[in-house]
């Protein structure tokens, strides 16, 4: 064994796990606004104590944010966290090319 990966995924790891398309997609929208969270939360340096009363948290919340245990948090929960520690988003809609419309 090489030790490399053997499976190739479209895209979207959740889908390719066998979530539904909206399942797949919540997952994938939560990893990546997890990830932003705790990319900011690193660069800070925020302790969890620090975290509960930046983010008007209990601990275990915010455990389970920092553990990444997205199944449990809603989207939402997870934005409020992202305005408590301004970390701002930009959602754009993607557009197959197949049916993109020229124009001339």
């Amino acid at each position: 064994m090489t030790g490399k990966s053997s499976h190739v995924t479209r895209g979207n790891v959740f889908a390719d796990l066998g979530f539904s398309s909206s399942e797949s997609l919540a997952l994938k929208f939560k990893a990546e606004i997890l990830s932003a969270l705790l990319d900011e939360i690193s660069k800070r340096g925020y302790s969890q104590s620090e975290l509960v009363t930046r983010l008007k948290e209990h601990q275990p919340q915010v455990s389970n944010l920092l553990r990444g245990k997205i199944s449990i948090m809603s989207i939402e929960k997870l934005l409020t966290y992202a305005d408590h520690l301004n970390v701002r988003f930009e959602v754009r809609r993607a557009v197959p090319s197949a049916k993109r419309r020229r124009v001339a």
